[in-house]
């Protein structure tokens, strides 16, 4: 199982070993309708609070590229995750609705920080053949974990709500200690004179790198309906909240269950052409939700979409890692990360708007349409990216 990820280094391993213990730990956020409701809060004030939520995961990344680069990956990750840890105190202690809303902010900020270094951390530490590999192997671990945490965070929310805070508090404390006890940066080149100095002047001249952004984007965005409009097309069907966990358990058996195989077959493969394809799976997949009923359709338009999940898994923040500079890896990273964030936070107001304001076949369509042309368009930028890289090639020989 683990053939495809032979030869990575301890550095990789470490991250994903880390990942794993901190995303069992990813239990309050899929929960915290549930806790507002219990304290009394309001149906618009539970917006707010969402909503910091949501901006958090836009400020985040944003500067936890920033710091990878100017402090260091490490450092960066700490500053995450402890914040991470008195974010959950923070967000369980608050008396108000405002309090509530800015420890939100606050978490999903500090956790966003950590996935910009840690991805610079890996590109640091892996040569660019093998970077796919390890991206992957990253993005195994956050399903590994997030699936565990599905199960165990309904056993322990049955148990009392201070439970998912404790176990998060801890979890993030945790890897933090992986962080400052297993992990090693490796030595960096200083930061070139024209790389943009310390800010994201470097990320904003590289137009290849500011056409490829939005087409993951879009991508993105598709993928993140299956988080959010998803469950109101099970409920419009009057299917109860038991048949949504049985989709997400389908999805993460299949994406557990496949990864290793199908990075090793495809690895080798063009990493666009992949990406491509996986993403009109995905595409394809989230349209058939439209035109689900029944449970058994559902789960066959889960399958579709968690096949493209497995096929794409690390090529997009390969490509970028690829095209960064190596003294603006961390800022090319967040820039991806921050895409990602806008991805989500579109999918939760415009998906949303879109699905319950004009009707939920326009947004079955438009997704289909968007992933379509999103992926299509990011073939054609493959001469583009492979003459880069042949340049950057030339110039570090």
């Amino acid at each position: 199982m683990f053939s495809s990820f032979r030869g990575l280094p301890r550095t990789v391993w470490t991250l994903f070993a880390g990942t794993i213990v901190n995303r069992l730990g990813h239990l309050v956020t899929p929960f915290l309708v549930f806790l507002l409701a219990d304290r009394g809060v309001t149906g618009t004030e539970t917006s707010y609070v969402l909503g910091a939520l949501g901006a958090g995961n836009l400020l985040g990344p944003a500067v936890g590229g920033l710091l990878a680069d100017r402090i260091g990956r490490r450092p960066t990750m700490l500053i995450g995750l402890i914040g991470s840890a008195v974010a959950q105190g923070a967000l369980f202690l608050a008396p108000g609705v405002w309090t509530m809303a800015a420890a939100a902010l606050l978490l999903s900020a500090a956790g966003a920080v950590v996935g910009p270094a840690a991805y610079a951390l890996m590109a640091d530490a892996v040569d660019t053949g093998w970077r796919q590999r390890a991206y992957a192997l990253f993005g195994w671990g956050v399903n590994i974990g997030t699936a565990v945490a599905g199960v165990l965070g309904g056993f322990l929310a049955a148990q009392g709500y201070w439970l998912l805070f404790a176990v998060d508090a801890g979890t993030a404390l945790v890897y933090a200690a992986v962080v400052a006890t297993r992990l090693r940066e490796p030595a960096r080149s200083a930061p070139a004179k024209d790389a943009g100095g310390q800010g994201y002047g470097v990320v904003l001249r590289d137009r290849l790198l500011l056409t490829l952004l939005p087409l993951f984007g879009i991508q993105l965005f598709v993928y993140s309906l299956t988080e959010v409009a998803l469950p109101l097309a099970v409920r419009d069907s009057g299917h109860s909240p038991a048949v949504y966990g049985i989709l997400a358990a389908v999805n993460a058996v299949l994406v557990v269950g496949l990864q290793p195989f199908a990075t090793a077959r495809l690895a080798a493969l063009p990493q666009l052409r992949v990406q491509a394809a996986g993403s009109g799976l995905i595409a394809v997949g989230v349209a058939l939700t439209g035109i689900s009923d029944s449970v058994a359709a559902y789960v066959v338009s889960v399958a579709v979409w968690s096949i493209g999940e497995v096929v794409v898994a690390g090529i997009a923040a390969s490509v970028v890692a690829d095209l960064a500079p190596a003294s603006a890896r961390g800022r090319y990273q967040g820039a991806f990360s921050w895409t990602w964030g806008v991805a989500r936070f579109a999918a939760l107001t415009l998906g949303v708007t879109v699905y319950t304001g004009i009707g939920p076949a326009v947004l079955w369509w438009a997704a289909l349409t968007a992933g379509l042309l999103a992926a299509a368009a990011t073939l054609t930028l493959r001469t583009r990216i492979a003459a880069r890289a042949e340049r950057d090639h030339d110039l570090a020989a």
